[in-house]
């Protein structure tokens, strides 16, 4: 694959800009942030530049490694970065593109016509972050080797030995005084690098857990339209095959593939050489018209939506769509170093154009298909306006009255958001204990009775309609959906409290999907959070503990030992008295809270749609491959 491309990239197509000083103490300002997201957001540096080397057509592999000593490896079959002598810096280029911000193969030439890594920076702020780093480039016959300390040369660029073929290795491990955590998660990666291989069609992604011996290949020969497929596995779609549009303009590449299922929620993703566009920009917009436009247009055309009938709205024709929008161009600008957003306004023209054009013809063609997606939409349509009319039910005015409120909430007496928590608890049982322990200054209480609806099967119009999400959204009061307004909540700290056993975690999940569906601001922005009640209270003479975990309780026997052990295993939260419910789970000075959070919407959509939809074999499938991690789902 190597040899048939000409382009010569060598030390004078490196461009420098700038030094590398700022970056240790600043990281978030490069990689979002020193938790977890930053720790993965340095692996995914490196395999940017890796992709970028397939997009160009220079390779078609790449490993990634996890180590047992906590390092991770990514080798590819690319090019290899240049070694020869940098004609300003008088170093090797690998040295400059190591250690140097803003230097790369991007800035100008040819060598990368599309590329995500537009700024240059990433694999030197990895350097930087490492505690040590290794970098092996394969080229000219022989290995090259150079290894960092925090971003320092420790060698100069030497020849280790021969090589056959091309190719780089960057090895690193991250540095402890920059994370908060150093341990990488080998499912967060393994979505990242899964996504990547459906982006980049024919390319092979391999990944290698060292630690536990997992191995994961991703090679997909059908791109986008695998995706698609992927994400529709656990729903039930409403025709065969998906729709795939693919056209090239001059240097900019429109691809989009889509498929409607019998569902209510859209599962819609955008990228831009294949970066995550999460908050969407240009390109969404514009396939959102084109998908509005061509659906109208036909409907009308064929008498589909009657004269007297308005248009559909863009809601109504996203309503059970699963599509993926990735679009490859020369000179991207994203908003901030994150890229969560497209900037370029000549890609909402492009793309709707290419859309419109396309699908219009493609309903034309197929008037089975065109006609299950128009009824659909026109189902949707109605149902939207029965949700109008049971949302204004729920709509907050002006000031909040109290009267207003639902009856079994026990609010709280402070009217600062910031300082106020509500907990959603498990039955009134359990209500009951908790409106006893809770401190009514900043604490409000909502006993939910039984388990709310799913509303991963229900239209918006049916969970409007149901009395305890009516009692939530009215306590909660930001609103849903199109009408959240993250300025109206009424609690900064929205807990789940259910029992400890299978039906609190079913409970907990249908909470979870009803937020992460309605609210997903809320998870965004950090308010939603799980207590943790303990599962035992164990005793032995003046001694006693809860234990919140069998490992917790197992380690206070052999403590304390075995003989004359008093222990109580919780079953629910109405057999704690509210002294005990007070200490272990709702005082802030002893709880233990779980922040939920939104790491990948692609990777909770799919978790959400497995575990709360119709198909049961990938429930099972997910079940299985997770029956190991039973603690805490986090999301």
């Amino acid at each position: 694959m190597n040899e048939q491309k000409t382009n010569v990239y060598n030390a004078e197509q490196i461009q420098v800009l700038e030094g590398l000083e700022a970056v240790r103490k600043r990281p978030s300002m490069y990689i979002g942030s020193t938790g977890e997201r930053g720790l993965h957001h340095l692996v995914y540096e490196v395999v940017d530049n890796s992709i970028d080397e397939a997009m160009a057509g220079y390779c078609d592999q790449i490993d990634v490694t996890l180590r047992p000593d906590g390092a991770v490896s990514i080798a590819d079959n690319g090019t290899g970065i240049p070694v020869d002598i940098h004609p300003k810096e008088k170093v090797s280029a690998l040295q400059v593109v190591m250690t140097k911000l803003h230097a790369g193969g991007k800035f100008g030439g040819d060598h990368y016509p599309i590329s995500g890594g537009l700024h240059g920076v990433g694999v030197s702020v990895v350097n930087a972050l490492s505690l040590w780093l290794e970098v092996e480039v394969r080229r000219n016959g022989k290995i090259y080797y150079q290894r960092y300390e925090r971003g320092k040369p420790q060698t100069e660029v030497k020849v280790i030995g021969d090589a056959t073929g091309t190719g780089t290795k960057v090895t690193f491990k991250p540095d402890p005084e920059i994370f908060e955590k150093c341990e990488f998660d080998l499912d967060t990666l393994a979505h990242r690098l899964r996504e990547l291989a459906f982006l980049t069609r024919g390319l092979k992604i391999n990944l290698h857990d060292e630690r536990v011996g997992i191995k994961h290949s991703f090679h997909y020969e059908g791109g986008i339209v695998s995706f698609v497929e992927h994400l529709n596995r656990a729903k039930t779609p409403l025709f065969k095959d998906v729709i795939y549009i693919h056209r090239k303009i001059e240097t900019t590449l429109v691809e989009v593939a889509l498929q409607y299922n019998d569902g209510y929620v859209e599962n819609v993703y955008s990228f831009a050489n294949n970066i995550n566009t999460q908050e969407g920009g240009s390109h969404l917009s514009g396939f959102r018209s084109a998908l509005t436009r061509s659906i109208n247009d036909y409907g009308r055309k064929h008498n589909l939506i009657k004269e007297n009938e308005s248009n559909l709205s863009g809601d109504d024709v996203r309503e059970g769509l699963t599509a993926i929008i990735s679009v490859k161009l020369r000179a991207p600008q994203f908003e901030g170093q994150t890229k969560p957003k497209l900037g370029n306004s000549e890609m909402k023209g492009i793309v709707e154009s290419v859309v419109y054009e396309d699908f219009s013809e493609y309903l034309e063609e197929n008037p089975p298909v065109a006609r299950v997606i128009v009824e659909k939409c026109l189902m949707a349509s109605r149902a939207r306006e029965a949700a109008r009319k049971a949302r204004e039910l729920t709509r907050r005015k002006n000031a909040l009255e109290v009267s207003s409120l639902p009856g079994k909430l026990a609010d709280c007496t402070f009217k600062e958001p910031e300082l106020c928590e509500l907990y959603l608890v498990e039955g009134d049982s359990a209500g009951g204990s908790a409106k006893q322990a809770r401190d009514r200054r900043f604490q409000a209480i909502l006993p939910l009775r039984g388990k709310i609806l799913n509303v991963e099967k229900a239209r918006l119009d049916r969970i409007l309609n149901n009395e305890e999400i009516k009692a939530m959204i009215t306590a909660i009061g930001s609103g849903i959906g199109e009408d959240f307004d993250l300025s109206k909540l009424r609690y900064h700290k929205i807990i789940s409290m259910t029992d400890a056993d299978v039906d609190g975690a079913h409970i907990r999940t249908l909470l979870l999907t009803f937020f992460y569906r309605y609210m997903t601001p809320l998870i965004e922005n950090g308010h939603v959070y799980i207590g943790m009640p303990p599962l035992f209270l164990a005793k032995k003479g003046k001694i006693q503990q809860y234990c919140y975990s069998e490992e917790e309780l197992e380690a206070f026997l052999e403590a304390n030992g075995r003989q004359g052990v008093v222990i109580q295993r919780y079953k629910g939260l109405g057999e704690m008295n509210a002294e005990q419910l007070a200490e272990t789970t709702m005082n802030p000075e002893s709880r233990t809270l779980l922040r939920v959070s939104l790491e990948d919407a692609v990777a909770a959509d799919e978790i959400f749609s497995t575990l709360m939809g119709d198909k049961v074999e990938p429930r099972r499938e997910f079940i299985h491959a997770h029956a190991r991690e039973v603690v805490n789902l986090d999301i």
